[in-house]
């Protein structure tokens, strides 16, 4: 897991081949205000999923782990917490992997946590077991898909 600002995110956008264009884009948009909806970069290989979603507690929010793609979560409003677990150090998961949606959700709790202000990101690869949307009331954000 990587967690950067928005506006030093030029530090990290040379270790992956999508990561200039996505954060180009963002800053270059008023996303807070623009519709919720998914705004296609690259097909499928780089989308964001503008969402305005219900908060969680730890307790109800799962891990999460996908294969094909990373996320970028870019807090837009609010306060996130996203919690993180290495993927190796996991149990099996809830059911199995759905390929088409590309994801798993596992029943066990973080190891760790950190807490998203706005203009803030975290970076999860394949290996980043994590579970987003902790936190209180609705959370606005940017969940980023990019191809491995």
């Amino acid at each position: 897991m990587i967690i950067g600002t928005l506006a030093d995110s030029a530090r990290i956008e040379p270790l992956h081949p999508l990561f200039k264009q996505v954060f180009d884009y963002i800053k270059s948009h008023d996303l807070l205000h623009a519709p919720l909806e998914r705004i296609e970069l690259d097909g499928e290989r780089l989308f964001i999923n503008n969402v305005l979603a219900k908060a969680k507690t730890e307790q109800e929010q799962p891990l999460e782990a996908h294969r094909r793609y990373l996320d970028i979560h870019v807090l837009l409003e609010g306060e996130e917490r996203i919690g993180w677990r290495a993927l190796e150090d996991c149990a099996e998961p809830r059911e199995p992997f759905n390929e088409a949606d590309d994801y798993m959700l596992i029943d066990q709790r973080a190891t760790a946590y950190v807490d998203l202000q706005p203009g803030q990101f975290a970076i999860v690869y394949p290996e980043d077991a994590h579970a987003p949307l902790i936190g209180e009331g609705e959370i606005r954000k940017l969940i980023v898909k990019a191809l491995v």
